[in-house]
Parts: structure tokens; sequence; C-alpha cells
């Protein structure tokens, strides 16, 4: 039996706990301690997971030998000195969404993990559920054909966030997504975005953003805090097929359907002088099939990810730079917002 490895969770707010339960509930880990600067926070979490080891000292945790990786669920603001202190400690590290506060950030914690040769994964929990799982195997197999477009929806009467905009907030979950079940990841180069802020909170609570694909498709996000409806919704068109995602119907979360456009250029005139006027487009009414899903908690395949690129000395699924790609468009898109939505070119170095 391979030896667990052992996990610190630092933070113990909303996220902690999910994390503390998880890794406590995950074969591949040993959960050490809980970490948060509130200890009576800390010792309830701990409490609830059956009995955990609390301290309020972060520099006391990343200097335990034997704790192998540290579990980050603090604010975004916090985590580029949390991560690189963990790094520089030997510790593997995974951190929620988003990575950083700052792409420069987010890159400096990249390259300080690439540097010591230990993993930095983010915790884009989305991309472990079975859902998106099986939509990247299906793209990956072809099953849709090209991507033509991906829109996708993000709306309910939420928590006006203090310190971030609906941007920051919700379209993370988005764009992580589409990093991963694109082959190759988030390919774009611009994103335009709009928001709106008609409470006047001093920050965008209604927002959409446009990305321009590789190969001429095109990503479009609504993210909305003032929505009295909750819908989590992604259609993702293909050349061969369309699938709808519907997060919040358990029954029916994939919709894969034989419905479509199918475009064939007929030349008049001649085989070398085809022209637009010259499509005949004609409209393809197929089978809807549902693929059936296990039900499982996506974290517990988060635990498993995160022990399994230490074990295999390997990047995560969700690996630092899939947490940097997504920075780069929120930072882009904040550029985009300051510039009236005009496009604003997306940094790709890393």
């Amino acid at each position: 039996m391979t030896e667990r490895l052992n996990v610190a969770v630092v933070g113990a707010g909303y996220w902690g706990p999910n994390l503390a339960r998880n890794f406590r509930a995950s074969p591949d880990w040993n959960l050490a301690a809980i970490c948060d600067l509130d200890t009576e926070r800390a010792q309830r979490v701990a409490d609830s997971v059956g009995g955990v080891p609390v301290s309020g000292s972060l520099d006391e945790v990343l200097a335990d030998p034997g704790i192998d990786a540290v579990a980050i669920a603090t604010p975004a603001r916090t985590h580029h000195a949390i991560v690189l202190a963990a790094l520089e400690a030997g510790k593997h590290v995974i951190v929620e969404k988003p990575l950083a506060d700052t792409r420069e950030r987010g890159l400096e914690m990249v390259e300080a993990a690439r540097e010591r040769g230990l993993v930095l994964m983010a915790d884009h929990t989305y991309c472990y559920t079975p859902a998106v799982l099986k939509i990247r195997e299906l793209i990956a197999d072809g099953f849709l054909g090209d991507i033509l477009f991906i829109d996708s929806v993000r709306i309910n009467l939420g928590l006006i966030q203090p310190d971030v905009d609906v941007f920051w907030d919700l379209a993370p979950h988005d764009l992580s997504i589409m990093d991963f079940i694109l082959p190759g990841g988030l390919d774009a180069s611009t994103v335009a975005a709009q928001g709106a802020d008609p409470l006047k909170t001093g920050k965008s609570c209604v927002g959409y953003l446009t990305l321009p694909l590789a190969g001429g498709a095109m990503a479009h996000i609504h993210v909305n805090w003032l929505s009295p409806t909750k819908i989590r919704q992604m259609v993702i068109g293909g050349t061969k097929r369309t699938l709808v995602w519907d997060d919040l119907n358990p029954q029916q979360r994939l919709s894969v359907y034989d419905r479509g456009v199918d475009l064939a250029l007929q030349s008049k005139e001649s085989s070398t002088t085809a022209t637009a006027r010259d499509a005949n487009i004609s409209y393809r009414l197929g089978d809807t099939w549902s693929p059936a899903l296990p039900e499982r908690e996506a974290l517990a395949g988060v635990a498993a990810e995160f022990a399994g690129a230490i074990r295999e000395k390997r990047d995560a699924r969700t690996s630092g730079a899939a947490g940097l790609r997504v920075l780069s468009v929120l930072e882009a898109a904040a550029g985009s917002l300051r510039a009236a939505g005009a496009p604003h070119p997306i940094d790709t170095t890393n």
C-alpha cells in the first residue's frame, strides 16, 4: 500500500472545512493540521472531522518536516505570500481559485514552484465533477466535432463581495472549465468585457465576457449577482453535435443533441469560385442523448489528483499554469472594462 501523504489545511473559513473533510476521507492523505489565525474556528473544523492538531501559526506548520503539502483556503490577496512561504519550506501546494489577486503575483508563484520541482495546483473544483470530466472526454474523442461556440451562464441572487467584482467572483469557474475541456487549454488572445453597476456599489454586479477562440470559435460568459433565479448552464456547439450542461438538473446534467446546421458549399459557376452566396445551408435534426454520470464529490477527485501529481512528479491537470491562464483573462477583462468594453490583449507569457 502506498504510504499516505501528510497535508495541512490553511484557512478554516468557508472553503477550508470542505477541504479538511475530503482530505480526511481520502485514502491518499493524512490530515495533519488545521491552521488559522482564529484558533477557535480552526478547532471547530478539527472537531468536525474527528480531531486534528490545530495551529494559529503558519510558520509552525511550515517548519514541520512531517508535512508534505499545504492546502490554502484563504482570501486571494493572501495567496501570494502564503504560497511562496510554503514553497520555500519545500511543501507542495494546492490553492483555491483564483490563483492570486494579480497575474504578476501568480506568475511568480508558478515560477517558484517550477524552480523547486514542487507541485502547485489550482483548486478548480468544477473540473473534477463527473459532468465536466465527461465533457472533456467527449470533446477529446471528437464526439462534438470542431468547437464552434461556448455559451456559459452563471447567475443568481448572490452575495455582493466586498473586495472583488462579479467577474473575479464567478467567472473563474467558467474560465477554468473552458481551459480544462478545450484541447490545448483556453487559447484566446483578446477578451472584451462589459459590466454594469446598477446598485452603485463601486464594482460590476452584472457582466459579460466575449473571447474569440482559435479556429474562429467564440466563447461567451454571463455572470450576474442580481438575478432572482439561479442558472448554471453551459452550451457547447460543435460541427457534429451540441452539448448542454445544466448543473442544477441532477436527473439530466448533460444532454447531447445531434442537431445543428450543415454548411455545404455548392458552386453555381465553377468549383474554384464558390462564394458565400453559393452556400447551401441544411438543418440537421437527430437524436438527443443523455450520458449516465456517477454522483460523487468533486473534491475527492481534487485530493486524488493532488496526490497523484506529487507521487508521479508531474503537473496536476489543473496546474498553476492553468490558474495563471484564468488570471490572465481576468486581468485583461479588467483592462477591457477600463476601455469601455474594447477588446484587450491577454498576456500569455509564462
